[in-house]
């Protein structure tokens, strides 16, 4: 459910348990989730009328409708929506009772966790399209064996027939299920039947043979083919049988008519097929090449006809694989796998193959049959999603070391601060040490902070910006600092839209795109900077798994530089990747610019050719608006001995904290967890002015301390602070009535001007 908009019908009448489920799914989840509550039954059958919806949340309880009518009504209505049904303890009967008429899944109340609800919600409208996808397969099955010849049957462990389809031998399926051949034929064809299939049954390996069978209407022949049935364990539990009835059997002549016409007829079915199909003989020459051959490989069935089809598809390699796949298909009369193949332009493909000897009435091999799958595109949205499935893994193994290390540093930045306020007479070579302690816990923290960019796990402050204004103050500044030899040029369209974000950021972005370009041309060169407004559609978005259907501005950012090799292109956004020299750089640059782009709503692309040049597309989603200007920094004005809680379990940064504001003229008390820091601020609530309160507390986390201390003071005045919050934090921050968000680490100007706009 991830990256997609999730709409849920809520049936629910307790406003109680709407809120409560409304604020698990935005605790929980990082999809975005459309929620429309209802009251009553017939409100939601109206909207299940008109729209529909991915899973519906439906309490059994309603005030016009009761029990398990209620859910028989909302189904019948939309059976193709998953319905999660909501119960109390005492009804978890009858929550099952309607599990057996079809629901997904069902959700005690009072039991129901954020985690539990999302768990649930994804099992459900996964089984959903599971069961709509085999309805479907099971109706184009029954289709298919409804026009065809073919009598197909199961047959238990007993040999008793449980599941029957065309019956022959004379008899209906009814007269046929629960019994057994001897019941139904006579006893020299049924034992000769019996032995056959019990054979399989032993062995466990399919069978093919001619048999005979004697019933009243006479003897006919049957094509008969046996197969093991298994469970899911892989146990066999019965046979599976298609037999075919070929008594009919013609004169020579009547026969060819009878196979020209199947053979046309097949051929027109095989037109019609989606997948490449081709018949080739043991020399490798095609003898049939069908419509959908002709569009996927770009040959005509003249042109391919008569073709060496090694000479007209594979690549210049030889490979091993094709000769594997020869060997098994003439040894085990079947082959299936992957290869790549050439298009009539030379356009490489990738194709999912699978191979069938074909045999003459003799068994001998004479063809083989080859349908082919283009799976390029598949494969290109495989590897996409299993790198951004690498990048979210290592980016939350990333964010989890810089939060310890925002911690570590605080306390070092702030003592470096303040120590030469502490002591102002010291010797100018302690002062130097002093500084050089302030410098390098800043350049620590600022690395710190590319990594949890990189995490998305730290967002900046968002306005309407015009991306004109800042890539002219880029190029400024290229063309100031870089080498003659490079040439910066800049290519803008006209009232390009307006983006919310960062601005610091997005200058970062520009910046490292624009640094790496100026390192991959040593000798000089062209750098390129082009925007242009685009709207994505639905055809785009699809074919970009990052993407979604709306207002885009593309910043392009070209080098003709040396180029990225090929396999080093999945790994650049990698944090502490890098092909520089040691000392060069520390391989967080892209990795950042990834994170920034990411935690803008956005996504980037690369092409790169060696020897070439390289070219970055940035996609930033555009937004309705005017372009605003940041306020200007306040000043830091002297306490008047206002008192700040400081609620903090790291021992170091609570000290340093505390001396920090004690020498700037306020009062504070401490509490080393969420618990103490109630009991503490219940019994000096009229002193405290401010709550500076940590999030990741022991015994009782920050987040449930704030909505307590809320809910004994409505006016408490709340500066929230961690080394890491996502963006789904903040908004959960923000609703629960923080004041205001400080990031770790912190300064001591930024913590003064923090406490005054608060106060103030």
């Amino acid at each position: 459910m991830t990256g997609e908009t999730i709409k849920v019908l809520l049936v629910e009448d307790n406003p109680g348990d709407v809120l409560l489920l409304q604020e698990f799914l935005q605790d929980v989840t990082a999809a975005e989730v459309e929620l429309m509550p209802v009251e009553q039954l017939d409100e939601a059958l109206s909207y299940l009328a008109r729209e529909s919806f991915d899973v519906m949340l439906l309490d059994l309880s309603l005030p016009d409708s009761q029990g398990l009518e209620t859910f028989i009504k909302a189904h019948n209505q939309a059976k193709s929506t998953p319905i999660i049904v909501l119960t109390g303890i005492a009804d978890e009967t009858l929550a099952l009772r309607a599990m057996q008429e079809g629901a997904q899944d069902y959700l005690v109340k009072g039991q129901v966790t954020g985690d539990l609800l999302v768990r649930s919600m994804r099992y459900a409208i996964e089984r959903q399209r599971i069961e709509d996808a085999l309805r479907q397969s099971e109706e184009r099955f029954r289709v298919a064996l409804k026009n065809s010849p073919i009598f197909v049957f199961n047959q238990d462990l007993e040999l008793r027939y449980t599941w029957v389809y065309n019956p022959a031998f004379g008899f209906t399926a009814e007269e046929m299920l629960g019994k057994r051949d001897s019941e139904l034929i006579p006893l020299e064809s049924a034992h000769h039947l019996t032995a056959m299939k019990l054979g399989v049954l032993v062995t466990g390996v399919g069978t093919r043979d001619e048999v005979s069978i004697t019933t009243a209407q006479g003897t006919r022949y049957y094509d008969l083919t046996v197969e093991p049935l298994r469970n899911e364990a892989q146990q066999i539990i019965g046979i599976t049988c298609a037999c075919i009835d070929i008594s009919e059997r013609q004169a020579a002549l009547e026969e060819r008519k009878l196979a020209d016409a199947t053979i046309r007829e097949q051929a027109a079915l095989l037109d019609i097929s989606t997948d490449a199909i081709l018949v080739r003989d043991l020399e490798n020459k095609i003898l049939f090449w069908n419509k959908s051959a002709e569009i996927l490989y770009g040959w005509a069935a003249a042109e391919a006809k008569d073709k060496n089809a090694s000479e007209l598809l594979d690549t210049d390699e030889p490979s091993s694989d094709m000769e594997a796949a020869l060997l098994e298909v003439i040894n085990k009369g079947k082959w299936q796998g992957e290869l790549t193949k050439l298009t009539k332009t030379g356009k490489e493909i990738l194709v999912a193959s699978r191979w069938s000897l074909v045999c003459d009435e003799q068994g001998k091999p004479k063809s083989i049959l080859t349908v082919d799958t283009d799976i390029t595109e598949k494969k290109r949205l495989e590897a996409q999603l299993f790198r951004a499935q690498r990048l979210e893994s290592i980016g939350t193994l990333a964010s989890g070391i810089a939060h310890d290390l925002n911690n570590i540093l605080t306390p070092i930045l702030a003592g470096a601060q303040l120590l030469p306020m502490k002591f102002p007479n010291v010797d100018e070579r302690t002062r130097h040490l002093l500084e050089i302690l302030e410098v390098n816990a800043k350049r620590g923290a600022d690395l710190v902070k590319q990594v949890l960019s990189f995490a998305r796990g730290v967002e900046g402050k968002r306005i309407n910006l015009q991306i004109r204004h800042l890539i002219v103050e880029v190029s400024k500044v290229l063309k100031e600092t870089f080498p003659k030899s490079i040439q910066v040029i800049i290519d803008l369209s006209k009232d390009l839209w307006i983006v919310s974000g960062d601005g610091t950021q997005i200058h970062q972005v520009l910046m490292n795109l624009c640094v790496n370009a100026r390192d991959a041309m040593p000798n000089g060169g062209s750098l390129s900077i082009y925007a242009k407004n685009l709207f994505i559609d639905e055809n785009y978005a699809r074919m970009n798994l990052e993407a979604k259907v709306g207002p885009y501005i593309v910043i392009t950012v070209t080098d003709t530089g040396v180029g990225i090799p090929e396999e080093n292109l999945d790994r650049i956004f990698e944090p502490f990747f890098t092909t520089k020299e040691v000392g060069q750089g520390t391989g967080l640059g892209l990795s950042t610019v990834l994170g920034i782009i990411k935690s803008h709503g956005g996504f980037i692309n690369v092409h790169s050719e060696k020897g070439v040049g390289t070219r970055f597309e940035v996609y930033l989603p555009a937004v309705d608006g005017v372009e605003t200007r940041k306020a200007d920094n306040a000043t830091v004005i002297t306490a008047h001995g206002e008192m700040i809680m400081i609620v903090e379990d790291e021992p170091a940064i609570q000290e340093i904290t505390k001396t920090s504001l004690e020498t700037h003229n306020y009062k504070t008390i401490a509490a080393t967890d969420g618990i103490e820091a109630i009991a503490v601020y219940a019994k000096h609530m009229d002193q405290i002015s401010v709550v500076l309160m940590d999030l990741m507390l022991p015994s009782l986390d920050g987040l449930t301390a704030i909505r307590t201390l809320k809910k004994i003071n409505p006016k408490v005045k709340i500066i929230a602070t961690s080394g890491l919050m996502s963006s789904n934090k903040l908004e959960a921050l923000a609703n629960s009535g923080v004041t205001t968000f400080l990031p770790k680490p912190y300064t001591i100007n930024e913590l003064l001007l923090t406490l005054q706009r608060v106060i103030s």
